[in-house]
C-alpha cells in the first residue's frame, strides 16, 4: 500500500445484491448506522424505488455509489434485438451518471439460443462496445467488463477470463472500457494473477468485488457465492494482488446466496463488514 492508498478497511462497499432482502431505504439506513460508506447498486431495485428518488436518497445519506450493475447482454444476432440491447445499455449508462457512479459493470451475455459460436458472440460484444464506450465516456461513466466463471459461458457470459475481458477492452481508452475483477469468477484461473498485473499497468481495473467459493454448488449454480472466509479463496491474497497492481478504489462484497437472503439483512450487512475487516483489515 502506497502512502496515497486508503487502507482496505475504509474502502469496504456493500453490493446491493448481497442484502437484497433489504429495500433501498432500509439498506441506506443500515449503512449509515453501521458506518458503511459505499454501496454498489442494481438497476432493478433502483427502478422500483425510482431513479431520481434513489439518487437523492444515497446522496442525502452521504453514501458513495461505487458501481451500478448491470449492463451488457450484447450477444444477440437479430438486428432488432441488438438495437434493443444497445438502447438498454445507453439507458444504464445514463442511470449510472444520475446515481453519481463512474462505473457500470457489464456482463456480456451468453450464447444465443441454438448457437455454438463463442468467437462470434465475443465479436458482437466488441462491436457493441465500439458504440457504447464513447457514449459512456461523454457522461463520465466507465464500462467494466466482468468475466464470469466458465460455467456461465453458455447462458450468461461468453467472457470467461480476465485476459479475454482485457483483450476486448484494449481496443478502447481506459477511460472508456476496463474490467471488473471478481474473486468468485477468476480465482481458479492460473493466468488471472498476470492479467491483474496487466490490467493495473493499463489503468483498466475499474471495479474489484469479493465473494468466496463454497461447494457443493446449489441447483442452478447462480446463488452459490459464499460469505467471506467460508470457502476456498485466499481473499486477502487477491486483495493484496489487486492493490499492488495499482488499484486503490472501493472493494465491493457481492454475494448471491439464498441462505444468506433468508436471514436478517441488517445482521448480514454487519457480519459482512466485520468479516471484511478481519480478513482484509
Amino acid at each position: 500500500m502506497t502512502p496515497s492508498t486508503p487502507p482496505l478497511s475504509s474502502r469496504f462497499s456493500i453490493n446491493q445484491m448481497t442484502v437484497k432482502q433489504l429495500s433501498l431505504p432500509e439498506l441506506v439506513d443500515a449503512c449509515v448506522r453501521l458506518g458503511v460508506r459505499g454501496v454498489g447498486l442494481w438497476r432493478e431495485p433502483v427502478a422500483d424505488y425510482g431513479l431520481q428518488a434513489s439518487a437523492k436518497l444515497v446522496r442525502d445519506a452521504g453514501l458513495d455509489v461505487t458501481t451500478l450493475c448491470r449492463g451488457g447482454f450484447l450477444t444477440a444476432v437479430e438486428p432488432a434485438a441488438r438495437a434493443a440491447a444497445l438502447a438498454d445499455n445507453r439507458a444504464a449508462i445514463d442511470e449510472a451518471a444520475t446515481l453519481g457512479t463512474d462505473t457500470l459493470v457489464l456482463v456480456s451475455g451468453g450464447l444465443p439460443a441454438g448457437s455454438k459460436d463463442l468467437a462470434g458472440a465475443r465479436e458482437r460484444v466488441a462491436e457493441a462496445l465500439a458504440s457504447l464506450g464513447p457514449y459512456a465516456a461523454a457522461r463520465g461513466v466507465r464500462l467494466a467488463i466482468e468475466p464470469l466463471h466458465p460455467m456461465f459461458a453458455s447462458d450468461r457470459c461468453v467472457v470467461s477470463t480476465l485476459n479475454q475481458a482485457l483483450d476486448l477492452a484494449s481496443a478502447f481508452p481506459p477511460s472508456q472500457v476496463g474490467v471488473a475483477v471478481d474473486t468468485y469468477h477468476v480465482w481458479w484461473d492460473d493466468a488471472a494473477p498476470g492479467a491483474v498485473v496487466r490490467a493495473g499497468a493499463a489503468g483498466r481495473i475499474h471495479a474489484f468485488q469479493l465473494a468466496d467459493w463454497v461447494t457443493p454448488l446449489p441447483a442452478g449454480v447462480l446463488n452459490g457465492r459464499g460469505q467471506l472466509g467460508t470457502g476456498s479463496i485466499d481473499l486477502a491474497w487477491w486483495a493484496s494482488l489487486v492493490e499492488l497492481a495499482g488499484y486503490a478504489g472501493p472493494v465491493e462484497v457481492e454475494l448471491f446466496n439464498d441462505g444468506l437472503w433468508a436471514g436478517d439483512g441488517v445482521a448480514l450487512l454487519a457480519d459482512t463488514a466485520s468479516r471484511f475487516a478481519q480478513i482484509l483489515g
